[in-house]
């Protein structure tokens, strides 16, 4: 509880939570031979191939300079492909390859089983309500909620 009496900020609430999730999933991603970032990515090009390296970055709110490296490794890696585009040779369409797509169904696997134990804490009422909550506060979630 705040000093004041209220309530403490969202932001100072989730933020120890959000830390904690991130640190366990570093090393689940890790075993499956990718980045936070690489995981990223290939969840944004699961969903369907994106036109350019610039519309990747902004779907995912990176910098487009800053995850070339990403795509380089990603690329090399056989879990992504970059065809240039028939109709705009300078354009790169980006779309995840079917190796891709089991590693990070695998990766998303692992880090749901720790979340299920992490969310088995709470009776099973509370652990529908909260992910509905948090599906519904989450900008842009367009996703199906997972309960």
């Amino acid at each position: 509880m705040a000093k004041n009496g209220g309530r403490r900020d969202l932001a100072a609430m989730l933020q120890p939570l959000v830390r904690s999730l991130i640190a366990a999933e570093l090393p689940v991603l890790a075993s499956h031979g990718i980045s936070m970032w690489g995981y990223v990515v290939l969840s944004a090009l699961d969903d369907g191939p994106v036109r350019t390296q610039a519309a990747l970055a902004t779907a995912i709110g990176a910098d487009k300079t800053r995850i070339i490296s990403t795509l380089d490794t990603l690329q090399e890696s056989g879990l992504i492909s970059r065809t240039p585009d028939p109709d705009d040779r300078r354009v790169r369409l980006l779309s995840i390859t079917d190796d891709g797509r089991r590693v990070r169904r695998s990766a998303q696997a692992d880090i749901h089983a720790h979340e299920d134990r992490l969310l088995a804490r709470l009776p099973a009422a509370d652990r529908r309500a909260f992910l509905d909550s948090v599906h519904t506060l989450t900008p842009d979630a367009d996703t199906p909620q997972r309960s």
